[in-house]
């Protein structure tokens, strides 16, 4: 196994490496380049209510739902929505042919609001009036629409670095040659232009990805012009469609996470020996995913307010401005401390990580782990060579099957730490897992709880599985084993549900989006014969052949209800049968309502809802039956008690 330390190992600062810069990129500042022109309104498929689809109003609802999933995902992202072969122009440059689709109190590019999400949903509507659609080349002019939009795209990703953000621009069209059938020598000079402009705005770190649609009975010929224009080689062009199409989908389906900056958590020192140290950076790459904390806002001027705190003598009343020192009681004397002692009083060690030695790989335990772990990565920055004693460290490891104990001193938790190697994981779409070290923390004796064991009971030994139900367990067990299971493959669906409510309240939609609960069982895949087979059998030898009798017998029997709930339900029908016989308002009118039997008084008691108001004495009481006031007279003539 041979590895290039340059290239396995290198710094995370380091500016040649594109890795690094990926991951130093916080940020995107994205341009949806959408092609006007009258081939991307042409009807593709009729939808029901006689309503078309055409590719413009696919690509208007995809972006939409982008711009939702982009608010969760990373908020700091910014966004610019530019159309051209467009009738009227909007731009910075007054570009012929090039509309910038923007709102009120919003800059041409930036981050995605409420506002721009709705307004840019409707556009479609009135997109003809107010935006209007033209050909890609207009015959006799020399205005190139796409070399223009290209211009003005790289005007508005003028902002920011791109040592700190990802400059990109999306192109939807369905046009594979924009420039028509025009005069070949102006055609000529154009696509020499637009494939310059592209090249320029690729040098300045700005990417350009193409998704093509094809027009209906012809496919996307990529070859024409675009492979020219992105510098795509011979074999990338024939897989070129494919992977678009896939972007495209991942583009419309995309999963409401939110993406957290990839920092370093912190910089550590790990001592090896007696004057040999290593620099590291920390990384966490699992976390829980918890819901957005609550913002005050401010009732009349919306503004989020801050919350500060101030300490007030309890004596003099006076604002304190300095630190509050801290006492601790000692002998009925107070004993002040410092800031400054307490952390040193705390501290356990000047040496944040130290190695203890080395265990084999078999003796860690899943169930040493006692929270999500570290990951480690060797750093030059602070301590010079620490690269190559780490990879020389790591490459040991792997080889001899060990693991590295080190002690973690902070004053907070100092703890024992695993320290494990874990090889890259590649896979043919890139990087799955990179290559480090893992800080696993480790309990204490004091944290290790034993299994209760389970005693002897008065009637016998403690019951045990038989053969025959082990066997039968793990025919089940291996009838319902999860294929390639990752928990890369569920999302949780409380986190989805909470941000497609957050979704609905900022737009004020009147649906809520569906969130799919991807931790629900596979009904249709249960329900195999060889998986009821397995199942059916493991109930017959546990439970016995007849339990599904018995548990549909208990069933109805819960059906049912209880002997005194049915004596109820009885009476509430005979009750409901004689109070339907009577005019209710018109007995109490004429005063007749105290000659009924008192037998029906107690099934209209039972049936009806009865609640008394005021105090409890009968005589100041009125009695409310649905609606109804009756008398306490009534109760107090059949000798029955209002309460």
């Amino acid at each position: 196994m041979d590895w290039d330390s340059n290239n396995l190992f290198q710094d995370d600062e380091d500016q040649d490496d594109t890795f690094t810069q990926d991951r130093e990129a916080n940020k995107e500042f994205v341009i949806y380049m959408i092609d006007a022109g009258p081939d991307m309104f042409i009807q593709i498929k009729q939808e029901d209510e006689g309503k078309t689809e055409t590719h413009f109003g696919t690509l208007v609802k995809c972006i939409v739902e982008s711009l939702k999933i982009r608010i969760i995902n990373k908020d700091s992202d910014e966004v610019a929505i530019c159309f051209y072969n467009t009738r009227e122009k909007k731009n910075m440059q007054e570009s012929e042919g090039v509309y910038v689709f923007n709102v009120p109190e919003r800059e041409e590019l930036d981050r995605p609001t409420a506002r721009l999400i709705k307004d840019f949903s409707r556009i479609e509507d009135k997109f003809k009036m107010e935006i209007g659609s033209q050909s890609a080349i207009i015959p006799g002019s020399r205005e190139n629409p796409l070399y223009n939009a290209l211009w003005v795209a790289q005007g508005l990703l003028r902002k920011g670095s791109t040592h700190n953000a990802d400059k990109r621009i999306l192109l939807f069209t369905n046009n594979d040659d924009p420039f028509g059938n025009i005069d070949r020598g102006a055609k000529a000079d154009m696509r020499r232009t637009t494939i310059q402009r592209a090249k320029d705005a690729q040098d300045l770190g700005i990417s350009i990805e193409l998704f093509p649609l094809n027009r209906p009975g012809e496919e996307f010929n990529v070859a024409i012009f675009y492979a020219d224009m992105l510098e795509l080689e011979k074999e990338e062009v024939s897989q070129f469609i494919p992977v678009a199409v896939e972007k495209f989908e991942d583009l419309k389906n995309q999963l409401r996470k939110r993406m957290y900056k990839k920092r370093t958590v912190r910089k550590i020192t790990l001592v090896v020996a007696d004057g040999m140290s290593i620099g590291l950076h920390t990384y966490a790459l699992i976390r829980p995913a918890i819901q957005g904390s609550v913002t005050w806002l401010d009732s009349v001027t919306n503004i989020p307010l801050k919350s500060e705190s101030s300490y007030i003598c309890a004596d003099t009343g006076a604002l304190l401005t300095e630190p509050l020192p801290r006492f601790q009681m000692y002998k009925n004397e107070m004993v002040k401390l410092t800031l400054d002692e307490l952390s040193e009083i705390k501290k356990v060690t000047s040496v944040p990580l130290r190695l203890l030695g080395f265990k084999p790989l078999h003796c860690l335990k899943e169930y040493h782990n006692l929270r999500p772990p570290t990951f480690l990565y060797p750093s030059d920055e602070e301590i010079s060579g620490s690269t190559c004693v780490f990879i020389a460290i790591y490459r040991s490891m792997l080889r001899l099957q060990k693991y590295a104990v080190a002690f973690y001193g902070y004053s907070s938790n100092p703890q024992l730490v695993a320290l494990v190697a874990r090889e890259e994981i590649t896979s043919s779409s890139g990087q799955i897992e990179p290559p480090g070290m893992h800080m696993i923390y480790l309990p204490y004796s004091d944290d290790i709880r034993h299994v209760e064991k389970l005693h002897m009971t008065t009637n016998g030994p403690a019951p045990r599985a038989s053969e025959e139900q082990i066997d039968n367990a793990v025919a089940m067990m291996r009838k319902l084993e999860l294929k390639d299971f990752s928990v890369y493959q569920f999302s949780n669906p409380a986190l989805q549900r909470h941000y497609a409510i957050l979704q609905v309240l900022a737009l004020e939609e009147d649906e809520l989006p569906e969130t799919k609960d991807e931790t629900m069982p596979d009904e249709e895949g249960m329900q195999r014969p060889g998986i009821t087979k397995a199942v059916q059998a493991f109930k017959d030898s546990v439970y016995g052949e007849n339990h599904d009798f018995e548990e549909a017998e208990a069933e109805a029997t819960k059906a049912k209800g209880s002997e005194a709930s049915q004596k109820r339900k009885a009476s509430a029908e005979v009750a409901a049968k004689e109070a339907a016989s009577y005019n209710w308002s018109e007995l109490a009118d004429t005063g007749k309502v105290i000659d009924i039997n008192i037998i029906f008084s107690v099934y209209l008691i039972v049936f009806l809802w009865v609640c008394t108001v005021g105090c409890r004495s009968c005589s100041r009481n009125a009695i409310f039956i649905k609606g109804l006031i009756l008398p306490p007279r009534l109760f107090a003539a059949e000798g029955l008690n209002c309460g």
